[in-house]
């Protein structure tokens, strides 16, 4: 089975510099879906700097919104479609992840309106990123930019209005672009199919956002490194994995260079690239079948401890104002917490 690396490090199911202890043979906790539980805001009013909060972060679906006073975008959008675009009853969406209407309601009630929603930003053309991207822009006249890579896939491989390419506004990787007094820039990742992730800077406030890779690359690790809040994936354990149900082809696929990222290999990069301005590690698209939260969040608590870093939970609780990093788990199914970033 192929390993996960950056920048000289390898994992083959030994610990990485960092002797971890987590068990292993923990199985994933049932979650029930509650998408009408209205997210706790982690500071009065949209404030002054950058908001944050995650609509579903797995494979069943992923979308989330990120803006600033003055608006925002979202980062992907692979949750349910409104029931108006369901076209085939006999092959529903999953019903375990928000739908889009319901997402916007949490929006609204926070402040956000579809109107103050400027563009959509797509890593790839999966269908747990785009499923409800076609209703998105179109509820928010708004644009979807991504690479004419990622749109061409999109048009070839996926159930998507061919209209879409009416919104497309097309991206290069590495070449900056503004979305409001966003500016945003697009670097490449590796997946299975063309992807890219983003970094945010935002009055000198860098968001990135780093999901769906087997290996954090070169020049993914050189935006990664310079973020204050991380969006990092940290798929699987890599012990539930190679014990786990799933075939040696799909362990293969997952574990592969074009897979998705170990926990392990995710807190140890966080670990040796922390600096003073990282304030948050938002934990993202965790395997329903290989990872646990309670497993990723000691791994990277772990990672950072071993550092003599102090670490926080991301609750913002006075008791914690002084730990060096929050990080938290976003919900695989579930609206998370509305963060205001400053």
């Amino acid at each position: 089975m192929a390993g996960h690396k950056y920048k000289g490090y390898t994992n083959d199911g030994k610990p990485l510099k960092i002797a971890f202890d987590v068990d292993g043979n923990d199985t994933p906790e049932a979650v029930t879906p509650q998408h009408d539980v209205e997210p706790a805001v982690r500071h009065t009013g949209l404030g002054k700097g950058l908001s944050f909060i995650s609509f579903g972060s797995g494979s069943s679906g992923n979308c989330a919104y990120l803006g600033t006073p003055r608006g925002g975008i979202l980062i992907d959008a692979g949750i349910r479609e409104p029931v108006k675009y369901h076209r085939k009853k006999k092959n529903p969406e999953r019903q375990d992840v928000p739908t889009l209407d319901q997402a916007f309601d949490v929006l609204e009630r926070n402040g956000v309106y579809p109107d103050m929603i400027k563009g959509v930003l797509l890593t790839h053309a999966h269908q747990d990123h785009m499923r409800c991207l076609y209703a998105a822009v179109s509820r928010c006249h708004c644009s979807v930019y991504c690479t004419m890579g990622v749109m061409g896939q999109m048009l070839q491989r996926c159930r998507i209005s061919s209209r879409i390419r009416d919104h497309h506004v097309s991206i290069f990787k590495e070449i900056p672009f503004r979305i409001l007094d966003m500016e945003i820039t697009a670097f490449e990742t590796s997946h299975d199919v063309k992807s890219v992730g983003f970094s945010i800077e935002y009055e000198g406030e860098r968001f990135v956002v780093a999901t769906d890779m087997g290996i954090i690359t070169e020049r993914a690790a050189h935006y990664m490194s310079r973020a204050n809040h991380l969006m990092i994936e940290c798929n699987y354990d890599y012990k539930m994995l190679i014990e786990g149900h799933y075939t040696q082809m799909l362990k293969d696929r997952v574990s592969g260079e074009k897979g998705h990222l170990d926990n392990k290999v995710a807190a140890q990069f966080v670990a040796d690239n922390y600096h003073d301005g990282l304030q948050y590690v938002f934990m993202c698209h965790l395997s329903k079948d290989n990872n646990t939260e309670a497993i990723a969040l000691q791994t990277m608590r772990q990672a950072l401890e071993a550092r003599g870093l102090s670490v926080g939970d991301g609750s913002n609780a006075a008791f914690q104002s002084n730990r060096n990093v929050q990080i938290c788990v976003l919900p695989r199914y579930n609206v998370s917490d509305f963060y205001i970033l400053a």
